[in-house]
């Protein structure tokens, strides 16, 4: 059964940006008759706003979405990750860095604390031992951050897994990730997700929207408008007289019209789940 998710930080309030990606992720798993859940990425706790959480679901359920589990937190999955780390160490595929960001000149890491820490370093991270493609792009990347936070890149891998997800679909601005995912699914034994990845909403200079670029947040008094927006930027075709339908309308007509020809902006990354 197709299983999908929607991940925000609660770093801050939704914009439209957040929306048209919870509303790919929707689409897709409801015209699939699959199940759609929402997953609170609150592990970086220095970035995460009080509050941030709870207006997050209220905005969800004023724009029409609905989610079919209780939402997970991943701050109350810390021994997960830590089995998940712990099960690296034993096979050899992580090991300690004690490299600063000052110590880092290119994206790609170099490999310096590969084969032992250097003299006068102690452990600050814990890196996963890459090769291949990925090695050449991007190195081996951080699973545990300096300030004892798991990464992004490892917790999302060990829930996908726990929730069972069979796809994903998410801004393009997370595509580079999508092969770290896929390479630590592989180290882990867990299955690897579909992955659709949507174009994002840029701002006027051109930069990516979000809440560091000074996103406006979603107005729950617009929801129609704005939703209408969102699915318009979809290339769903949407007919100029629903420019005005209320909320649950314009779900019910996306809905029927993405289970069709899907939106010509979706690219497919990643192989379907077996």
């Amino acid at each position: 059964m197709y299983r999908g998710r929607f991940a925000p930080s609660p770093t801050g309030p939704l914009h439209l940006g957040s929306l048209v990606a919870a509303a790919a992720s929707f689409l897709d798993a409801r015209a699939a008759g699959g199940v759609w859940l929402v997953r609170m990425e609150d592990l970086d706790t220095p970035r995460v706003q009080k509050g941030a959480a709870d207006s997050i679901l209220a905005d969800l359920e004023h724009f029409g979405f609905t989610w079919d589990e209780p939402v997970l937190f991943q701050s109350t999955r810390l021994g997960a990750y830590r089995d998940a780390l712990e099960k690296l160490k034993a096979e050899g595929m992580v090991y300690p860095c004690g490299c600063s960001r000052r110590d880092l000149l290119d994206e790609r890491y170099p490999g310096t604390c590969a084969h032992g820490l250097p003299p006068g370093k102690e452990a600050r991270a814990w890196r996963v031992r890459t090769s291949g493609e990925i090695a050449e792009t991007v190195g081996d990347f951080v699973l545990l951050r300096a300030d004892g936070i798991f990464a992004y890149q490892l917790a999302v891998v060990v829930d996908d897994a726990f929730q069972a997800i069979t796809d994903v679909v998410r801004g393009a601005d997370l595509l580079d990730s999508t092969p770290r995912q896929i390479y630590l699914q592989q180290l882990l034994g867990y299955p690897t997700p579909r992955y659709l990845h949507v174009p994002v909403v840029l701002a006027k200079d051109g930069q990516k929207l979000s809440k560091q670029t000074g996103a406006t947040p979603l107005d729950r008094g617009r929801a129609s408008e704005l939703l209408w927006t969102a699915l318009d930027f979809l290339l769903l075709g949407l007919p100029e007289d629903l420019r005005h339908a209320g909320v649950q309308e314009l779900w019910a007509w996306a809905i029927t019209a993405y289970a069709g020809p899907k939106s010509s902006c979706l690219a497919d990354f990643g192989q379907p789940s077996s």
